[in-house]
């Protein structure tokens, strides 16, 4: 049998950037204080993963104030939901392989 073990992408293979594309799919865009709260994380940690998403153009974030205070609204891009769903695809045929493997 022949399996072709696909590239999973390392820019999303993160639990906390797999958390934030998952909810930014769920929504059309969100802030940081309900990403950090839903995903569990520190602002820090939560800023440095947003800044590798940005980077690699799978996130946009727009930058506010609202009673003088900051606002910043996240959301995927469409380059994002390619990368997303080329991950899931991929992430699934190791899935299909251990459920193979399991009823052996």
């Amino acid at each position: 049998m022949e399996t072709n073990f696909a590239e999973l992408d390392s820019i999303i293979h993160s639990r906390v950037r797999l958390a934030i594309m998952v909810l930014l799919l769920q929504t059309e865009s969100a802030n940081f204080t309900y990403l950090k709260k839903e995903i569990d994380v520190s602002d820090g940690n939560l800023s440095s993963h947003l800044r590798k998403l940005e980077e690699a153009k799978y996130i946009k974030m727009k930058k506010s104030f609202e009673n003088r205070k900051p606002k910043t609204a996240i959301s995927l891009t469409d380059k994002g939901r390619t990368a997303l769903d080329e991950y899931t695809k991929n992430l699934e045929e190791y899935l299909h392989l251990v459920s193979e493997n399991k009823q052996k």
